[in-house]
Order: structure tokens, then sequence, then C-alpha cells
């Protein structure tokens, strides 16, 4: 090799560079310091700081899926693997690309059990796809174009490299060159033969989908087939991303509460599925079933998550000789304000509804106060709706933040719960340094609303104070405006419709992070 000598991170992030991956999320310690200090050596890489892991992991997370390619995070050592996990796990449930590099002791230091020695590949295996220690600097650039690959193979998934210090410190070969990633399975003729039947039976029939099919163009192909065959179409309660709006195919989503869902799906006969499994509920309750469709549904599996949706669609669209149907497509409407009196769920939704911008991004972590936004944002302006897919809560700004450094042209909205905003209000701080063009809508109820619910739905009957104190945030309230301040990011406090919708307005339009504390 000419030139200086380059160690094993250059090698890295050089090799990361030249696979596509162009952002690093990282909140980095002693041992990532030779990546840290690689990142000056190599043009294409921004770095971007999160205040705490789980902020990175998230941001990662919404970068990935709105830039269609994997980000890196940068953690440390096992604990701070450990702080991202959560929203690593949400990742995987929206399988979402992420490379995870994670430092680790030098190889020689391990066996002496120092304080911040762990079972790195433990920790990463519930949340990864794929996972490796490099053994050596000359093995670290080929390990990171293997993991770049395996987190873009079908249907995208989390590849976590952990890379001892030695590794990254020692003279490498140079970098490796990309590797393809594995390609998508096209459709089984008897897979698209036996949906046709079901949809041509002339028995209510529903196509449930997620992942790529819920893209517009490729909603525009299941709507051919919604009108040849007048099926229904919906989508899973949580999805990674959503495109809906004026001009888009309209679906339904499977709703979260098991009675509502229940009486979604009672009347299917048939029910073909594209990318997702039977809908179960999220939870067990007492006396309620955990399968929602009803005894004797037919169930047909389409394609798999990680099978090309578009050539599915296409098979069952050529199968069905649907490419003459036109699709119905959502009519713009935005609905009216609601004005006047107290902040409600309903007013909230008419208010975004209105106001959400052409081509935003909506990242919802709304996960009690949100319920009913699907049918006021139905018509508004074309945007992405990003959900929360794992159920792990504290996703909502770091998502939103990982979107907005995707897509700087776009603005993002972020409806969030107080009680879920607290697990990782530092991402506000990585707004503003970052200068992210994200609305933060933070509903203070002042509880973990949701399980105010739950306690009901569990049969919890006659909760007394000690069960009440845990699930509300008062003495003292939470202050959201002075949480924001501390961090950059200007933020008001409303307490009314009105000045809800002044307030939301006026953040759309205009640049930089916002805040609106919306008090429920």
């Amino acid at each position: 090799m000419n030139g200086p000598k380059m160690n094993g991170a250059e090698s890295l992030v050089r090799t990361l560079v030249a696979s596509g991956v162009e952002v690093c999320f990282t909140n980095p310690g002693t041992s990532e310091m030779h990546f840290v200090a690689a990142l000056d050596h190599v043009e294409g890489m921004r770095c971007v700081l999160g205040l705490f892991e789980g902020v990175v992991t998230g941001m990662a997370d919404g970068y990935a899926r709105m830039a269609d390619k994997p980000a890196s995070t940068l953690l440390h050592l096992g604990p701070g693997l450990g702080n991202g996990i959560a929203n690593l796990h949400n990742a995987k449930k929206a399988f979402t690309p992420i490379v995870n590099i994670v430092g680790e002791h030098a190889t020689y230091h391990i066996k002496y059990d120092a304080p911040l020695t762990s079972d790195i590949e433990g920790i990463a295996r519930p949340v990864s796809g794929w996972v490796k220690t490099s053994g050596s600097a000359k093995d670290v650039a080929a390990d990171g174009a293997a993991a770049v690959a395996a987190s873009m193979g079908p249907p995208g998934q989390i590849a976590t490299l952990i890379l001892p210090a030695n590794t990254a410190w020692d003279e490498s070969d140079g970098p490796a060159a990309p590797v393809a990633p594995a390609a998508r399975p096209g459709p089984d003729a008897n897979a698209v033969k036996a949906a046709a039947e079901a949809l041509m039976s002339g028995k209510e029939t529903l196509i449930h989908m997620t992942g790529d099919a819920l893209r517009a163009d490729l909603l525009e192909i299941a709507g051919r087939i919604q009108t040849k065959t007048g099926c229904r179409l919906s989508c899973m309660t949580s999805n990674g991303r959503w495109q809906r709006g004026a001009g888009r195919v309209a679906i339904e989503r499977i709703q979260y509460p098991v009675d509502i869902a229940l009486k979604q799906l009672e009347s299917v006969k048939n029910l073909v599925l594209l990318g997702t499994k039977v809908p179960v509920a999220f939870f067990a309750y007492p006396d309620k079933p955990s399968v929602l469709i009803p005894d004797g549904c037919n169930v047909v599996e389409l394609a798999d998550i990680a099978d090309d949706h578009r050539a599915v669609l296409t098979a069952l669209c050529d199968e069905l000789d649907a490419w003459g149907c036109e699709p119905k497509l959502q009519e713009a409407k935005k609905p009216d304000l609601i004005t006047g009196g107290a902040i409600t769920p309903d007013s909230v939704a008419a208010a975004l509804g209105r106001f959400i911008p052409e081509n935003a991004i909506i990242a919802d972590e709304s996960v009690t106060s949100g319920r009913g936004f699907m049918p006021y944002t139905q018509g508004s302006a074309p945007h992405d709706w990003l959900s929360l897919t794992g159920g792990a809560i504290g996703i909502g700004m770091p998502y939103a933040t990982g979107a907005a450094i995707a897509c700087p042209d776009r603005k993002v909205i972020c409806t969030e719960g107080d009680g879920s905003g607290m697990y990782t209000l530092q991402a506000l701080w990585t707004q503003a340094r970052e200068g992210c063009d994200v609305v933060n809508v933070i509903f203070a109820n002042r509880s973990y609303a949701i399980l105010r619910h739950e306690l009901t739905n569990v049969g919890a009957l006659n909760p007394g104070r000690k069960a009440i104190d845990m699930l509300t945030l008062d003495r003292p309230a939470l202050d959201w405006v002075a949480l924001a301040k501390g961090m950059g990011v200007d933020g008001v406090r409303v307490d009314d419709a009105d000045g809800f919708n002044k307030a939301l307005a006026r953040a759309v339009e205009e640049p930089g992070p916002h805040l609106i504390e919306a008090v429920m």
C-alpha cells in the first residue's frame, strides 16, 4: 500500500462510505476514539451526536426509513448498545436497515474483566439479524462491507459489527469493495393463483399489507385490484412507512383496541396476507381472543415481508387482468378546524389534517391521543406516516430527527405523548444543533394515559392511590416549554383549541425545530 499507513478504523469508514452509508449517529467512548478520528480523514460521512444511545438508535431508524438505505450508529461497548436496545427493537419490527458499530476492549484486554467488559454479541443478537466481531485490523473493512450488505438484505435488518480497539488502531490492508445485498424473492405462482381465486370468490376478501406495499405506486396497483374485485385493503396498526393522503389509494388501518378490531374484521371471509401476519392483539386480555380474525376465515399467504412486493402485486394484477381498472384515489379534503373550548383529541386531529403541508413526514408516537388521527388526515396533502412499530416507547422525537436529516427539504411533524417523550427528550438538543425542520407536538395529559386504559382492560379493579401514582405525571407537572428551551428549541404551551390551531399553523410555516405543549 502506497502512502501513509491506514488503520482499521479508517479502512472501515472508507468502506462504509463506498457502500453508500453517509451518516453516522453516535455517542462514542474511549474504545471508539480511532473511529471518531478517522471521520475527520474521510469525506462523505456526516456525523450526528446524540446525548443518549436511545436517541442515537432512534435517529438511525428514522433516517433509514426515509432514505431507503442504512445509517450507521457508533456505540460504546455493551452498556452503550444496551442503552439503545429499545429503539433497535422498534427498528427490527420496522425492518429498518441499520449498521451498528460497537466498540469493544482490545482483544488482549478482555481477559482482565475490566469494569465495562460484557457479552456484546449476546446483547446484540435479540435485535440483530447479523452479528460479527472483527478479529484483526485486516478483517475490519471486509466485515464492514458485509455488514452493510446484510443490513440491506431483504426485508431490511440490523447488522451489528463489534470493533475491538486494537482492530481499529492496528494497520489495515485498506478499504474493501462494496458487497451487493441479496435480491428479494419474486412472486410464487401458486400463491398468486390462490389469492386471485379468493378475490374472485364473491366472498368478502381483505388484502392485509405492510412494508413496501404501502408505497404510493404499489398502493395504486392494489387499488386496481380493489376496483376489479371489490375487495377491502388494510394495513397493520403500526407500519414502518405508509404513503397516504390526497391523490393516493386510501386503505384501512387495523385498530389497536381489541373490541374495535374484532368488529372491523368480523365479516371477512378471505384474508390475503401481503408482507404481514394474521392480525393479533397487542396484549392478552381476560376473556378476549388473541387472534382477531373470525373462526373459519380462509387465510392466503400471498407474499412474505422479504419478497418483492412490486413484482407480487404486478403478478396478481396480471392474473386478475386488472390493469384496465382505475384505482379510486383519495380526494383532497381538509377538515374544518374545531374552535373554542379545551384541546381534545378530535381538535388536534382536525388541526393536523388541516395543516399537514405537501410532502410532510409524520413521526407518530401519540399512543393514546392520536388514535383518531386517521380519518382527519386521510384527505390531507400527500405525506409519509411513520409509526411505533415495536411498541417500545421513546422513539417519536428521535426518529423525527433522523427523518429530518434524511429529508432536509421536507417538514417533519412529531406527535408525541408526554410520558413517552421523557424517555428520549435529548433528541431536542440534536434537532437544535443540526437545525432540523421538526414540529414537536407534545400531548401533555400528565399521565401514562394508555396505561390508565389498560388497567381497566386487563381487569384490574378498584385501583388505589399506589396504582394511580404509578400512572400519573404530576407532583410536579412536567414543563415542556422549559425543557425545550434548555435544549435550544423554541416552545409554546397552549391549553385551548384556538391556541393550538394558531401554534401549529405558525410552526408549520416557520423553519427549524419547534415544540408545542398541548395541555389536554
